[in-house]
């Protein structure tokens, strides 16, 4: 019996071993897919623990308490939102140490009450580059500590719950928190006020005298008419949104009671901050972080912070993996005031603002309705555009897409290739066995490519001044797209065609209307920060590309004219809606498309422009002339292809024959042989 009972328990314990290599294993994988981080398997100073991330409710407290019994914990690095996290041990031997104690090991997460098991693995390096604090939206500020602690329970108390109906009637609307108006009602349905019906009585005296204070400090310019007050527990949040510009006033001003929150701000290129908003605080909201950003909470029970911060804890959240832990949300109460709006909004945010909607904006194009139109609209928001960011540019494009490099690497030994639109040249380089060259419409894109020394003049890609018949290969990597008529964008493919000797093949890559394919995202959605990239860099021995490699990077060519015309084929699954005599949409950068024709917004860093140039500003109004000579935003003229589109352009030139196309990260892409 007491064999029996061995043998059970060595069975038991050699399954135990199996699951925890099995998920080790996982958790290999996923780092390398998620991050493209590749685990070693010999004993290194440096672990990833997977199962002990902020993402999955470990604080940063109780990660080190747990990691630094086994030795000199040197770094401990936390990435936001995500369920595992990084440790540098002084020694190999102390980190050897820590794998053999922790990997399979079970904890109790402290402020869960629930149990995890951690799985451990070593990689290479662990390191992170200085952080650049993120600044705050023009036109915001936190003002900390604004109240007493006395005047905040007079305000919360002033405020009862239980009083009327008109409070449960509001509570039915918005059931992830109590609500209660003064001055003005806000009807959710229409978000808007009824500016004929103010309700009856005013503001508590306590908010009163609160508002009095905010006008003789300077922190708001003309008193509020117009309360609303929330009560929010932990694990709940709001929508985000911008306050309906023709109901509200400039400024408005919100108090935050009872616990300190983080807010998210979002701009519409996609660039999003952080904010911590302090217990007692006054957010004062105007100008562009009032009518262009949106801001929301985003329901959670717990809030990613910096831990250095701790007791005084105000501004953005920079996203620094070596200083985030977890914050426990506690019950908030907000007293937002605003100042009803009595005529309408004239501000110079017309893309968002309700009062203007529908007004032609001075500046913004309509879709093009001519040769002479769309070879204008082409100069202006494509070809200026990139000569204005080339620099900017070129420093976030250099990692070449795999499938493109395998298509270079497959061509025979000697063989002549053109890349037409090579932007700053990331191909040309790529296969050392091929003769190739490059073109661009952008002077300062080949400039930089003649810094790095490869071959590369300018041109228009409906004229490339290459003989007919010469090249073996050519490709076309994120261009064609930039062309704004259909038969614009047929002719680029005509004259791909021309270079080619007979079975020459040409590789075309344009951005796809379907970002979501098959059930599965592309990176370009799923990624929501900014496409910087990350701050953080872990191992960054290992090549992988940044974000921003993901997005089309090829630079337009010229205009010229085509005798023959192409319908766009509109392929299944594609909802866009054709464009009529309307503005050219603005697009929010990481989310779905909705119009096969737009505007895509490039924020420009300041530094990498040439010094003596001008930026040429095409895009929404920075609220300030020195935030837009700071940080200007670019607009790009984009056509995204629905499925099938470019395949049906292809097959409609009698010259070539489409010998692959596939789908590859957003993309549409088709090999085409010169018959």
């Amino acid at each position: 019996m007491e064999v029996g009972k061995t043998s059970q328990d060595h069975l038991k314990v050699h399954k135990m071993k199996k699951k925890v290599l099995r998920k080790q294993v996982r958790a290999q994988h996923t780092l390398m897919r998620h991050e493209g981080i590749e685990c070693v398997s010999h004993a290194t100073q440096s672990l990833v623990v997977a199962n002990a991330g902020l993402g999955n409710g470990m604080s940063r407290h109780q990660l080190f308490r747990i990691v630094e019994e086994y030795g000199l914990v040197e770094t401990l690095l936390m990435p936001p939102n995500k369920p595992y996290s990084f440790v540098k041990y002084g020694t190999t031997e102390e980190a050897k140490k820590a794998f053999d104690a922790l990997n399979g090991k079970e904890v109790t997460r402290e402020d869960f009450g629930q149990n995890i098991v951690l799985y451990i693995n070593f990689v290479e390096k662990v390191f992170w580059k200085n952080v650049v604090p993120t600044s705050l939206p023009p036109g915001l500020t936190v003002v900390e500590k604004v109240i007493s602690p006395e005047e905040e329970r007079r305000m919360l108390e002033s405020i009862d719950w239980t009083e009327d109906e008109d409070t449960q009637n509001a509570q039915k609307t918005l059931k992830h928190r109590r609500v209660k108006h003064f001055g003005y009602e806000f009807c959710y349905n229409s978000n808007n006020v009824d500016k004929d019906k103010p309700l009856p009585g005013g503001f508590p005296g306590i908010c009163n005298l609160f508002l009095e204070k905010c006008l003789k400090r300077g922190y708001i310019k003309h008193k509020p008419d117009q309360l609303t007050v929330n009560q929010y527990e932990p694990g709940q949040g709001i929508p985000p949104h911008i306050d309906t510009h023709s109901a509200f006033e400039d400024e408005i001003i919100s108090l935050s009671l009872g616990a300190e929150i983080v807010m998210d701000f979002k701009h519409p290129d996609g660039h999003t901050v952080a904010i911590m908003l302090p217990q007692r605080s006054l957010l004062v909201m105007a100008g562009e972080s009032r009518y262009l950003w949106t801001h929301g909470i985003t329901p959670r029970k717990y809030d990613v912070i910096q831990a250095s911060e701790l007791g005084q804890k105000v501004g953005t959240i920079t996203a620094d993996v070596g200083d985030l832990t977890l914050n426990r949300r506690e019950t908030r109460t907000s007293f937002t005031f605003r100042k009803v709006r009595r005529s309408p909004c004239n501000c110079i945010y017309s893309s968002v603002c309700d009062s203007q909607k529908g007004q032609q904006r001075q500046g913004q194009p309509s879709f093009p309705l001519s040769e002479m139109e769309a070879s204008k609209l082409e100069q202006e928001h494509v070809h200026r555009v990139y000569e204005e960011i080339a620099a900017h540019f070129s420093s976030t494009r250099h990692s070449p897409w795999p499938q493109i490099v395998e298509f270079l690497r497959s061509l025979p030994k000697g063989a002549i290739v053109a890349d037409i639109g090579c932007g700053n040249g990331k191909y040309l380089g790529i296969n050392k066995d091929l003769y190739m060259i490059g073109c661009d419409r952008s002077k300062n894109l080949v400039d930089i490519c003649g810094e790095k020394d490869f071959q590369a003049f300018v041109c228009d890609a409906l004229s490339v001044p290459i003989r007919s018949g010469s090249c073996d290969a050519c490709i076309s990597i994120a261009v064609i797209h930039h062309f704004s008529t259909a038969e614009r964008r047929l002719a680029t493919i005509r004259e791909l065609a021309r270079l080619l000797r007979p079975g020459g093949t040409a590789l075309v890559y344009v951005w796809a209307m379907e970002q979501e394919y098959k059930k599965q995202k592309s990176k370009y959605l799923k990624e929501k920060n900014d496409s910087k990239g990350k701050e953080e860099e872990i191992n960054t021995d290992t090549a992988r590309g940044l974000l921003s490699d993901q997005m089309p990077d090829g630079s337009s060519q010229d205009s010229a004219s085509s005798d023959q015309l192409l319908n766009d084929s509109k392929g299944k699954g594609c909802d866009a809606k054709p464009v009529a005599d309307s503005r050219l949409p603005v697009h929010t950068n990481r989310t779905s498309f909705h119009s096969q024709d737009l505007l895509v917004p490039w924020h420009l860093k300041s530094d990498t422009k040439k010094k003596g140039e001008s930026a040429d500003i095409l895009s929404f109004p920075a609220g300030s002339k020195e935030s837009q000579e700071l940080s200007p935003v670019f607009h790009r003229y984009y056509h995204v292809f629905c499925e099938g589109e470019l395949e049906a352009a292809c097959r409609s030139l009698d010259c070539v024959r489409v010998q692959k196309s596939y789908y590859d990260q957003g993309n549409w892409c088709v090999v085409l042989e010169k018959l």
